[in-house]
């Protein structure tokens, strides 16, 4: 199986076009040791040429543009894109369909049915698509029961349920259902390895836990590393942990989840443009390397 980070970044990307933190600051500059990221998204293929798209994100374009198995190739309007897969409803993993209108036919398009409601209600980009070609909706439960999606037929696909938030627009924002977030195995059967993917996570609850270990790599929320980051930068008064997600640094948080874990690799991804650890020379980032932690990079290669 082989995975593509399209993008590494959290919601906005870094830098975010209007923040002048340390960070975004300092990458203006050319004056920290980093480099830019667009927004969250990773693509999977067990053959090459067909691809499973895990998010659309406001950057798709520029994604695609930098990954050539994706591009068309094959006649005059196509992609490798062979389908979608959607974790949650949030702007920075959804707005991208908007750009992928131009597709010749519907998209077939995977997401739970709670995120489908967002995405017929509070942000009706479904909707919108059915002015232009269109979605197959196929609902992904939260069973843990695998599923397999055509043209990627060595692998197989699990939903894991997670204990996130939902978006501002959600019907269930602050009153989160089963489905809101998920994030995804998937196993390769022709080796029998497999990735555990979730840029969104606000809690390990024990059966997350199980799939993380039981991962050969794991791709997981990397968004803050101290829960009140965005206030200590004076960009908002919301914890992490009030936005759903789990931040790296406390007790609990995800370096001791990821340090008790043995067999995977551990890959942080859904990076914040306030994080200490986008920059390279950081004490932050020596932390990660002491523990055997990886931070992901836009164009990232991972093959298992």
């Amino acid at each position: 199986m082989h995975i593509r980070v399209l993008g590494s970044g959290a919601g906005g990307g870094f830098p975010q076009w209007n923040c002048n933190c340390e960070n975004c600051k300092g990458l203006r500059q050319h004056n920290i040791k980093s480099s830019a990221r667009t927004q969250s998204s990773i693509t999977v293929s067990s053959n090459g040429e067909d691809w499973i798209l895990f998010n659309a994100s406001p950057d798709i374009r520029a994604q695609i543009e930098s990954f050539p198995p994706l591009q068309p190739a094959r006649k005059v309007r196509d992609t490798g894109i062979a389908s979608i897969i959607i974790c949650d409803g949030q702007i920075d993993h959804t707005t991208g369909l908007l750009i992928l209108r131009e597709h010749d036919k519907p998209w077939d398009i995977y997401c739970t049915k709670s995120v489908h409601e967002d995405m017929t209600t509070g942000f009706p980009i479904f909707n919108i698509l059915g002015h232009f070609r269109g979605v197959n909706w196929h609902e992904v439960k939260t069973d843990l029961k695998p599923f397999e999606i055509p043209k990627a037929d060595d692998l197989e696909f699990t939903a894991v349920p997670l204990k996130s938030e939902a978006p501002p627009y959600s019907p269930h924002r602050h009153n989160t259902v089963p489905g809101d977030n998920v994030g995804y195995r998937v196993l390769d059967k022709k080796t029998g390895k497999n990735l555990f993917y979730a840029p969104g996570l606000g809690v390990i609850e024990d059966h997350v836990y199980d799939f993380m270990r039981d991962a050969d790599v794991i791709l997981v929320d990397g968004t803050v590393w101290t829960n009140d980051e965005m206030s200590r930068f004076g960009i908002n008064d919301k914890l992490a942990s009030e936005m759903g997600h789990l931040d790296q640094s406390s007790k609990g948080g995800i370096i001791d989840t990821l340090t008790s874990l043995e067999k995977p690799r551990k890959i942080l991804i859904h990076i914040n443009n306030t994080n200490p650890i986008l920059r390279e020379d950081s004490p932050e980032r020596q932390v990660l390397n002491s523990h055997g932690i990886e931070v992901s990079y836009d164009g990232m290669d991972i093959v298992i």
